[in-house]
């Protein structure tokens, strides 16, 4: 996990800037400039304004007396594409605006779903010993 973190906060944004570079050797510099504040400001608004549909969501969820499990994993989707939108580039705009769209969190989401079921079944529970001795009343196997 520490690989993949460290890959991310190092190839993304030299892949960010190249492309950014790239961009503005066709556009020039001021064209590009307004591109990155263009996409910020859309970004933001998109943001808040599926942020808090997401957020009526949940809340309905609640007050119905529900779990709002999708409906909360949808709000985290729109604050991570709010925060990857606000980021200046062209994939994190990419990624930004793809999360933003219903199918585009969908696709997420049910991938997000499956691998915790995978990593969910993966796990036996079995009641060996009781929770208050040395062993915790839980095997798991990974």
């Amino acid at each position: 996990m520490l690989i993949r973190l460290i890959l991310l906060f190092t190839i993304v944004p030299l892949l960010e800037l190249s492309l950014l570079l790239r961009i503005g050797s066709w556009l020039g510099a001021g064209p590009t400039l307004g591109l990155v504040l263009g996409t910020g400001f859309v970004g933001a608004w998109l943001a808040r304004r599926e942020g808090l549909r997401a957020w009526s969501a949940v809340q309905e969820q609640l007050a119905r007396g529900q779990v709002p499990g999708r409906e909360l994993l949808n709000a985290v989707l729109v604050l991570l594409a709010g925060v990857v939108l606000i980021t200046p580039g062209i994939l994190t705009d990419a990624v930004g605006f793809t999360l933003m769209t219903r199918p585009g969190r969908n696709w997420v989401a049910n991938r997000i779903r499956k691998r915790l079921e995978a990593s969910i079944d993966s796990v036996q529970i079995g009641d060996e010993t009781s929770p208050g001795e040395p062993g915790g009343g839980r095997i798991i196997e990974l």
